[in-house]
């Protein structure tokens, strides 16, 4: 089984997202319903069974681990994982291994976070207004992350902030956000808003700003450079010439990126989806749990899915309707 693993259309899967939890201390109008209803505990792999899985994926050529959630960090003993999982960082067979948090706790977990291993984390934030971060996240506070963000930096983490784009939200700020990040030294990735999961009142059409749309704006005030650098994700990046920062666009409406897909998303239940924005997954925990000491199962689950894997996904908000829409939440599958 150390052949590595290539999807039918000759792309090499290199990059797992794992969300380790379904529970997040936000609600943030465009990732969870306000009353959201949690998996059983039960439901959840451990973190030993985690472990396990990842390691296997490892075993089999992912070179890149983020983690997600929901929020990761409120995972009770999150740490005891990520201090796992370093030993592929010090025998080189794992390249990065990263996370992506709300910044809610990285003022307790960042320097146990960086003596991990860990040396870039993705923080989501979709503006620097109190206000209205406390009404985009439902639950959360502002002040909280920036000390989040302080703490981080101080460990010697690099920071990236993604922000979705939220047409009527956040588009009075595209240069406030711009250049605070730049005065930060952080990069700054904009995301298409994603249609996953109902969302009650939510108009995911009124939510959406197209990022042709916001490259367009900045080019009203900036000199944008195209960089030919990849992250290893999906995002494409300019350079800022006044500022020298870099700033990032994930288009999965306006402009997939499926061709050069290297990735997979590991829920925390054990689903392994092929595709964002397809439903089809495959069951990875009950091999994990029928064979507990046997990789050969899960490893032959894992070919198989992979051989599932689709040219891309069915993403559109043309015509005024959402095609593609997921019914799962973003949190479950992983930010």
């Amino acid at each position: 089984m150390t052949v590595p693993l290539i999807d039918p259309f000759e792309r090499a899967i290199t990059y797992l997202r794992v969300s380790v939890t379904d529970r997040c201390d936000f609600r943030c109008v465009y990732c969870m319903a306000e009353n959201m209803q949690f998996l059983p505990k039960k439901e959840l792999l451990t973190l030993e069974e985690l472990d396990r899985l990842c390691s296997t994926f490892v075993g089999m050529g992912v070179q890149k681990l983020r983690i997600t959630g929901g929020e990761p960090l409120v995972r009770r003993d999150i740490m005891t994982f990520f201090n796992g999982m370093s030993r592929y960082l010090d025998s080189g067979a794992l390249k990065e291994l990263t996370l992506t948090t709300n910044g809610s706790q990285l003022e307790r977990f960042a320097d146990d976070l960086y003596a991990a291993g860990m040396r870039r984390i993705n923080v989501s934030l979709d503006t620097l207004d109190e206000d209205k971060f406390a009404r985009v996240t439902r639950w959360g506070r502002l002040p909280q992350v920036l000390r989040g963000l302080d703490a981080a930096q101080r460990a010697g983490l690099r920071v990236k902030i993604n922000a979705v784009a939220l047409k009527g939200f956040n588009e009075d700020e595209l240069f406030t956000m711009t250049e605070w990040c730049a005065s930060r030294d952080m990069d700054l990735t904009w995301i298409e808003v994603m249609p996953m999961g109902d969302m009650g009142e939510t108009d995911r059409i009124g939510q959406y700003w197209s990022l042709e749309d916001v490259r367009t704006a900045l080019e009203t005030k900036y000199q944008l450079t195209d960089l030919a650098e990849r992250s290893g994700g999906p995002a494409r990046y300019v350079r800022i010439e006044e500022t020298g920062q870099k700033i990032g666009f994930i288009t999965p409406l306006s402009h997939n990126f499926c061709e050069s897909c290297n990735r997979v998303r590991l829920t925390c239940t054990g689903e392994l989806y092929m595709c964002l924005g397809q439903e089809d997954m495959a069951d990875l925990r009950a091999p994990l749990r029928e064979h507990p000491g046997d990789t050969q199962h899960l490893e032959t689950a894992i070919r198989r899915a992979i051989e599932r894997k689709p040219k891309g996904h069915d993403f559109d908000y043309s015509r005024q309707t959402i095609s593609g829409q997921m019914s799962r939440h973003m949190s479950h599958t992983g930010g």
